[in-house]
């Protein structure tokens, strides 16, 4: 019964949202602009966002409000990677062959909706393997059909025939349909054909598989498998189209070889060596470290027997990988939050908070990696990961003080989206 009130309350919201003012009353405000704190504020909300954040007191007569008194509000996160358009991991190295397009449609619409309801509100969607799958769906959210966080898509993954994009670990004679092999490369000229195909469809950024990866059957996650000329080619057309480029990178020579070539962030960095991380800062690379899932996939990999290929692989990346999140840390290195969910189920993308504290940051730190920080790498610091006027109204309320206790964000309690209440 308490769902279905909840529910009927946010339809009714959300229908209101854009067309009056709405107020919020917030317990405590976070703000990872300032990196502060502050009690009892209100937060006016005009056209879906924030237009003023005042001290707490009288509301207008007849006002719209939400009283979240009682809750610590932050603004929505984000992660910036995530696969929504796609089952989740199994134990199958041949699992994407055994859905059709069409089902992988609802999952998407399921993915999305756990993940906005986990109070992710913004994501970089790095990749599906039917092609545009992660478009389709943005679209259908832009559109109302299914609710869901503010999405970036990639369209499909650049990568070498074989590589750790590909679906690897059939057999020999089984063909993979096309529509899981429109980014396969061979030289730069294809790549900027791709490149420039997948944002013809489409793409708002572009994913590189730069190195292997851990699950890709076959595939070693330290070797580079895209030259640094192919990958400055999809940067060239992608500044071109005043978009940007990502790379999956696990190996230090990838990861090199990838920011020489002018990405705008690295995916994974699990093996980064020191010269990599001063590469980073010095060029002010991002660093998007999914520091969480190693756990999850020694636990759920035991237990449901994955391939030994794919569990030695995450063995030799998870420590290593938290050990130069921590020095990257000390350097002072963009750190963006991404979690690379659907390794492991969509909706826990928070745990990865107390991996961040437990390997350097503050809370606060971490709080401001998955919201100003996030925000900055999208490229989309004037509209999300905050709420100083001019941000939309992404917010989110949970029960405590995640500045003591970040697991707190493990257990959201409310989420608005621009405006509307929709959990």
């Amino acid at each position: 019964m308490r769902m279905m009130i909840a529910a009927a309350l946010a339809l009714a919201l959300s229908g209101a949202a854009h067309a009056e003012t709405v107020y919020v009353r917030a317990g405590h405000l976070v703000d990872p602009e300032s990196g502060t704190v502050a009690t009892a504020r209100v937060l006016r909300i005009e056209q879906g966002r924030i237009s003023a954040i005042l001290p707490d007191g009288a509301m207008p007569a007849g006002a719209t409000v939400i009283d979240w008194s009682r809750y610590t509000v932050l603004p929505g996160l984000i992660d910036m990677h995530v696969h929504l358009a796609d089952n989740d991991e199994t134990s199958n190295p041949a699992e994407p062959l055994l859905h059709s397009a069409m089902e992988i449609a609802y999952v998407g619409a399921r993915n999305a909706r756990t993940t906005l309801y986990a109070g992710f509100t913004s994501v970089h969607d790095v990749g599906c393997y039917r092609a545009f799958g992660d478009v389709e769906l943005r679209n259908a959210i832009n559109r109302g059909d299914v609710i869901g966080p503010r999405m970036a898509a990639v369209g499909a993954y650049i990568t070498a025939p074989g590589g750790g994009g590909e679906v690897t670990g059939v057999a020999p004679d089984v063909r993979v349909p096309d529509d899981m092999r429109v980014g396969v490369v061979t030289n730069p000229n294809e790549v900027t054909q791709k490149v420039n195909y997948l944002f013809q469809h489409g793409a708002d950024s572009i994913k590189l598989i730069a190195t292997g990866a851990v699950f890709a059957i076959g595939t070693v996650a330290g070797q580079q498998e895209l030259t640094e000329d192919e990958m400055h080619a999809a940067v060239v057309v992608a500044q071109a189209r005043g978009s940007w480029v990502t790379a999956h990178a696990h190996g230090a020579a990838g990861i090199k070889a990838a920011i020489r070539a002018g990405v705008r962030a690295i995916e994974h960095a699990s093996l980064i060596d020191d010269e990599g991380i001063a590469m980073a800062r010095a060029r002010g690379v991002f660093l998007d470290m999914d520091i969480y899932n190693g756990d999850w996939t020694d636990e759920v990999g035991r237990r449901d027997h994955y391939p030994d290929d794919y569990m030695r692989k995450n063995t030799e990346t998870t420590l290593a990988q938290r050990q130069g999140f921590q020095k990257a840390v000390k350097a002072g290195v963009k750190l963006s939050f991404g979690t690379d969910a659907g390794v492991y189920p969509h909706g826990l993308n928070a745990r990865q908070f107390k991996y961040m504290v437990q390997w350097g940051m503050t809370p606060m730190q971490a709080i401001q990696a998955a919201t100003v920080v996030s925000a900055d790498m999208l490229g989309w610091g004037k509209d999300v990961g905050a709420l100083s006027p001019g941000h939309y109204a992404d917010m989110i309320a949970v029960d405590g003080d995640p500045i003591r206790d970040v697991t707190v964000l493990e257990h959201v309690v409310h989420v608005i989206k621009g405006g509307e209440l929709v959990k």
